[in-house]
């Protein structure tokens, strides 16, 4: 330990620099193992909050937010008279483009029943929509717009006021916003349209018979909240990711070679005291730790550095850009510092090579 922190502050300039390209790489590990998370809670942000367990879809289709879904005229009567099933809320929901102050913006619009259930979960300002030209907008895209409370905008041909702001309804992606379901029947010119039912059953009914005998009825496609979130992370993270997660590993090679580096090139400079050592008998394994020590101080002193400075930055970038969520969930923090002891162990591997086959006759002759 006494060797390895004397060769560690010997060069301060040099330890420095070390610990600052751990602490970056791992820092962008975290950030993005954040986004990832973010991303997928913000995919899956309405199924997680709205009413009931199970949710009835047109057959065939298995996701919210993938496909358009439409339930013949009678699947509501027929989804209530299911034993077993205590609650039936119907949604009408449909991905629109509309033309916000000159600009084309992707939005996922949900027309429910105020009095059931089914819209929005928190209102930070405002109120629920009460005719067919009021609705509810999502607070962030209203900000980023410079929208608030009273403007009126046209969707599909109609106009419409914000009455109410919601929060936690946007993502990077889209966002949502909520009129009631007969103002979204009569903007989609279609009377009877559900796209979904979303289902409460009754206390101790078994989920698994429930499903069987809502699948008996024509036309429906019945699935549990848990089954039809995952189906949309599936479906929409899988192009993110992929990328993502190759990131995460060049970051992780990055790192390990900065340490492996700054390790190597100290070992490099300091042979002829390692020969002296070895001369007197010093056995390989004790200089092995030597190095081993230096590499894991300088990653783990950069890793607990990287945990704040992803949080500082990860609470930066959504102060500026709030339509991106990103996540630090405990086991990642623990997961960074595994980072930084893999890199130490990958990094020191090198080095220590270089000691096996150090000679004492040969450095005293350079």
């Amino acid at each position: 330990m006494f060797l390895a922190h004397r060769n560690l502050i010997q060069n301060k300039t040099r330890l420095l620099l070390s610990v600052g390209g751990v602490s970056l790489a791992i820092m962008l590990i975290l950030l993005l193992n954040g986004f990832l998370a973010g991303m997928n809670r913000q995919i899956t942000s309405y199924i997680d909050n709205s009413t009931g367990s199970l949710i009835i879809a047109q057959k065939g289709v298995d996701n919210l937010l993938g496909a358009t879904s439409l339930l013949s005229v009678n699947a509501l009567e027929d989804v209530k008279k299911v034993n077993g099933v205590n609650d039936v809320v119907p949604i009408l929901s449909q991905f629109v483009i509309f033309d916000l102050r000159g600009k084309k913006l992707p939005a996922y619009l949900i027309g429910y029943d105020p009095n059931q259930g089914g819209g929005p979960w928190k209102i930070r300002e405002g109120r629920e929509p009460m005719t067919d030209t009021e609705m509810v907008f999502d607070d962030v895209l209203a900000k980023r717009n410079d929208l608030q409370i009273g403007d009126k905008f046209e969707i599909l041909g109609q106009d419409f006021t914000i009455v109410g702001l919601s929060e936690n309804t946007t993502s990077w992606m889209t966002s949502f916003f909520f009129i009631r379901i007969s103002a979204a029947k009569k903007l989609l010119r279609n009377p009877g349209a559900i796209s979904f039912l979303l289902i409460t059953p009754e206390k101790n009914i078994e989920t698994g018979n429930l499903l069987k005998n809502l699948n008996r009825i024509s036309g429906i496609n019945a699935i549990t909240k848990n089954e039809i979130a995952d189906n949309d992370i599936r479906l929409f993270a899988k192009v993110f990711s992929a990328p993502i997660k190759l990131m995460v590993f060049i970051s992780f090679l990055v790192g390990t070679m900065i340490v492996g580096l700054i390790i190597y090139t100290a070992t490099v400079e300091r042979q002829r005291e390692y020969g002296v050592l070895k001369a007197i008998g010093a056995a390989n394994q004790i200089l092995y730790k030597v190095v081993i020590t230096q590499a894991f101080v300088t990653s783990l002193i950069g890793a607990l550095l990287s945990i704040l400075l992803a949080f500082s930055v990860g609470n930066w970038i959504m102060a500026i850009r709030p339509q991106f969520l990103i996540l630090f969930d405990p086991l990642d923090v623990l997961w960074a510092i595994l980072a930084g002891v893999g890199m130490a162990l990958f990094a020191a591997f090198i080095p220590t090579r270089v000691l096996a086959k150090l000679a004492p006759a040969e450095v005293f002759q350079k």
